[in-house]
């Protein structure tokens, strides 16, 4: 069970996540978790191309280490890297001192300040040391395409019945959601440019906050 659409609600109590970015801008926040992989990491990049769209990638740590060429090409076409655990590990399943040291592990294959977890499950002791060293970011809205119980015409609803100035909305660049990426990316790429909007990196929107 989870959540298409986070609730204002649930945005105030768990306020040590960024789950959305204030902006007065037409401009979304596209995020992809789980790899970098050769299946299909290398096409979101050709879509987001498509349209000269930015994005986050969430990377695992392990998938870095077997995909450097497809790592280093999401860095040099822009868009910006965060880090989803080593082994792409449940905070909620493994004890404290392992998962941080999990997370730690990525820190000389890759250097970000932006954190997801995976599953987006986390405990509160594990959160209370990793928010000192980087900023952890959830989402607004998530597409689904994970979801093997939904159609990809559901998956493409979620995003676009339900994004506004400032979503992060999650896909996953990942086997398992291949399939419905593979049908709902373009069309919200379309979408976005059709009504005038753009998807940025959240590099991007951390230096404009800081020029504000």
């Amino acid at each position: 069970m989870y959540l298409v659409k986070t609730p204002p609600l649930i945005k105030t109590i768990f306020n040590d996540f960024l789950w959305e970015v204030e902006t007065q801008e037409n401009e979304v926040f596209l995020t992809f978790d789980d790899g970098p992989i050769p299946e299909v990491t290398p096409w979101v990049l050709d879509q987001l191309n498509t349209y000269g769209f930015k994005a986050t990638f969430f990377c695992v740590g392990e998938n870095v280490v077997r995909y450097p060429d497809i790592y280093q090409r999401i860095i040099d076409e822009g868009h910006t890297v965060g880090n989803h655990t080593y082994n792409h590990l449940n905070g909620w399943l493994t004890d404290n001192e392992t998962y941080l040291d999990n997370i730690k592990k990525c820190d000389p294959i890759f250097e970000t300040h932006f954190f997801r977890p995976p599953y987006g499950k986390i405990k509160k002791a594990q959160l209370s040391v990793l928010r000192l060293m980087k900023s952890v970011v959830m989402w607004d809205i998530l597409s689904g395409d994970f979801d093997q119980e939904i159609t990809k015409e559901k998956c493409l609803s979620n995003v676009i019945n339900q994004y506004k100035p400032g979503s992060i909305i999650v896909f996953h660049d990942s086997i398992k959601a291949q399939e419905k990426l593979t049908y709902v990316l373009p069309r919200v790429l379309k979408h976005l440019a059709d009504n005038g909007f753009c998807s940025e990196s959240l590099d991007y929107a951390m230096a404009q906050s800081e020029m504000v």
